[in-house]
């Protein structure tokens, strides 16, 4: 299967303070990776490093990123804005906060798309439309001419999912998508992320304190306590024979969705 990302002996530090310790995976094309721990774990730390999206105070103090035979921190930020979005998707924990609240999402859209390269609005309306009905979006045209704050929680963390993948990047990030959702919409995103997986192979990493989720999507998952990792394998192998004593600590404190 060929390797899209990997982490060799990564350390992430805020000033001279290391928050993630010798970190190493790989992800493949078409896999669904889980990275669960508590709040305060390193999760979101993780794919950000990867986005070059630490701040003025983050930095990959140790270890490499490698994608595409580059290490990502040490690219350029020009370098870094061409793959950011086209090649690496993100979507992030609260999509109605990070959409802008004046302007509908079909004009987001045509934004975003102009960013990476020239089209015309009509062009991005019928690609967006085509994607909603991929997604299975009931109004897409609706969805094109609303602003978020007219959408429910749920349709805009969904929305966010569309318009990362307008740009076909070879890899999702998804930073707690589903934390702020009730049951019924949880599902409904994670049936998207996984659609998403089955129709362009595109690779995923949710970030997750809640091992439900990673139950019914992950095809690996990595465990993390203060930045540390306390258990990497398949996720039939992790759920069920976990190895570790914090691993067996979240597995019995979560309730699960069970697997799509």
């Amino acid at each position: 299967m060929e390797e899209l990302l990997c982490y060799k002996h990564v350390e992430i530090s805020y000033g001279l303070h290391a928050i993630v310790h010798d970190l190493n995976f790989s992800l493949h094309k078409g896999e669904i990776l889980g990275l669960v721990g508590e709040s305060g774990s390193g999760k979101s730390t993780i794919i950000k490093a990867a986005m070059g999206l630490l701040g003025n105070y983050g930095t990959v103090s140790r270890g490499d990123i490698w994608f595409e035979g580059k290490n990502l921190p040490d690219l350029p930020e020009k370098e870094m804005r061409q793959i950011r979005g086209a090649k690496i998707g993100m979507i992030f924990q609260d999509a109605g906060a990070s959409l802008c609240p004046i302007r509908t999402i079909g004009q987001q859209i045509v934004e975003s798309m102009s960013a990476h390269g020239t089209i015309s609005k009509e062009t991005a309306r019928q690609e967006a439309l085509e994607m909603f009905e991929k997604l299975d979006f009931k109004d897409g045209q609706r969805i094109w001419e609303s602003y978020p704050f007219e959408l429910s929680g749920g349709m805009n963390q969904r929305a966010g999912v569309a318009i990362a993948m307008l740009l076909h990047p070879q890899i999702l990030l998804a930073d707690e998508p589903t934390s702020a959702l009730d049951v019924a919409v949880q599902r409904q995103v994670v049936q998207e992320m996984m659609n998403v997986r089955d129709m362009f192979g595109t690779a995923v990493i949710i970030v997750t304190h809640d091992i439900g989720v990673v139950s019914a999507m992950a095809d690996t998952i990595l465990v993390l306590q203060d930045g540390n990792t306390m258990e990497y394998g398949p996720a039939a192998e992790v759920l069920s024979h976990p190895k570790d004593a914090y691993t067996r600590k979240l597995l019995s404190a979560v309730p699960r969705l069970h697997r799509i």
